[in-house]
């Protein structure tokens, strides 16, 4: 490997590792506010239970989500430090701002946690809330610097100097609110799907005990309710994300979808693989006219094809695998949400069948997975540039010598602290499993000191 590839390898295996805490950082919180909303309102204490173990688990999370995201900041201007010149004169506002989101998020995550039972119903909802704004700030800030990098705006290079620095017009650059929507909402809709999962998977161990199956069916039915709403939300936002890249980035959009030769009523491929050499994706199911369509809301939309850029501004060509692994994903959770409530609520029937409890348990990880899938295909698709058309990424990576040694390190690292937050959330719930909490409610012991 030379030193671009490590510093990609390494930098992109940070991020792979931090985005799953970060990721449910943002998404946690909103099953909690409405666990807390829904307790409130009902007085079933149920989802007071579900909020308190919820917030537990987002605790174990937050405390891995700090660190890494420490370890990507200090990579970035280790590995990246041409990058970071020009971050720091042009795009530091968002890394200065939220600095104050995380001190919101820590704030009142340590209120709730630690004085839920000593301060009144509105000051719990509140405090939620806020750990709700500052998680989700926190990611959008951040993800507004990769924004800027697909499309860059608010200053000019000029005798490789930069000037007319505008740092509010590079904050919200072309493509600010559509990717700030799309992390937070795909963030929502994952946080709700583990949940699904976690409780479709004790509804399977606890078959035989009614009341604990009850408290998971509950638990089920609101993250579906959530998990389907943000998972309609992702994909209506990733029609706009099509668009965006239809605009300011037609490789990007042309390598998602294989297509090389620019026309008009431009199919869309689903599956298959991008042969290079023979110019066509492979063993795909190709929906006519349909690319156009999602490109700029009309068959007659004309989609530049690969073959108008020169070959080496060309992304890898596996981000099609990517493009489709995502989409096929969020389709999959918009059908598994609907179905799910087509059966409960229309149907009258309050017991799934097994392939359906199934399908609820795998259906986080894939929501994680696709995560991932569209993390590797933003960052990916926009190479060979690391600011889009401005400044090319072999021309700000470090020249250390060291990033190998520092890759099986790092990565090292990360399996450790992976196997330890999973063995920390599994020793604790297994000290702690809910029929005791059932039983504290039941007895009437549970009944105010519940956090």
């Amino acid at each position: 490997m030379d030193d671009l590839l490590l510093a990609r390898s390494l930098f992109g295996t940070t991020m792979g590792f931090h985005i799953i805490f970060a990721t449910l950082g943002v998404g946690l919180p909103l099953m909690i506010l409405c666990a807390e909303l829904l307790y409130q309102k009902t007085k079933d204490h149920d989802y007071a239970i579900m909020a308190k173990r919820w917030t537990k688990g987002q605790a174990v999370l937050l405390g891995v989500a700090i660190p890494t995201g420490t370890i990507a900041g200090v990579q970035l201007a280790l590995l990246w430090p041409g990058f970071m010149e020009v971050i720091g004169k042009v795009m530091a506002l968002p890394f200065q701002i939220e600095i104050y989101a995380f001190f919101i998020e820590a704030l009142f995550m340590s209120i709730y946690v630690y004085a839920a039972d000593r301060i009144s119903p509105k000051m719990r909802i509140l405090s939620v809330s806020l750990v709700l704004l500052g998680a989700s700030a926190s990611a959008v800030l951040i993800t507004n610097v990769h924004a800027f990098e697909g499309t860059p705006a608010g200053f000019r290079i000029e005798n490789g100097e930069i000037a007319d620095v505008d740092p509010w017009a590079a904050f919200f650059n072309p493509s600010f609110f559509i990717s700030a929507s799309h992390v937070a909402v795909s963030a929502y809709m994952t946080g709700a799907f583990m949940i699904c999962s976690i409780s479709a998977f004790k509804m399977l161990k606890h078959r035989k005990n009614e009341r604990v199956l009850k408290f998971h069916r509950k638990a089920l039915m609101l993250s579906l309710a959530i998990g389907g709403i943000f998972s309609l939300l992702t994909a209506l936002n990733g029609h706009e994300s099509a668009q965006m890249l239809h605009e300011y980035q037609p490789e990007k959009l042309a390598a998602a979808e294989g297509l090389f030769e620019t026309q008009d009523y431009a199919p869309l491929a689903i599956g298959g693989f991008t042969d290079k050499e023979t110019q066509e994706i492979k063993y795909a199911i190709e929906i006519p006219w349909a690319l156009s369509f999602l490109a700029g809301n009309s068959f007659e939309t004309v989609v530049v094809g690969l073959n108008d850029f020169p070959e080496e501004y060309w992304p890898p060509l596996f981000v099609h695998t990517l493009f489709n692994g995502m989409v096929l994903i969020g389709s999959f959770l918009i059908f598994l949400s609907m179905a799910g409530f087509i059966w409960n609520k229309l149907l009258k029937k309050p017991i799934f069948p097994k392939p359906f409890m199934l399908a609820f348990v795998i259906a986080g990880p894939l929501a994680l997975l696709s995560i991932e899938f569209g993390w590797i295909f933003a960052c990916t698709g926009r190479q060979p540039w690391v600011i889009y058309r401005v400044l090319a990424t072999a021309e700000v990576v470090t020249g250390s010598s060291q990033i190998g040694l520092l890759f099986i390190l790092f990565t090292l690292i990360y399996v450790i602290l992976g196997v330890a937050v999973l063995l920390v959330l599994k020793y604790y719930f297994k000290r702690h499993p809910v029929e005791n909490e059932l039983k504290n409610e039941a007895s009437g012991t549970g009944s105010i000191s519940i956090y």
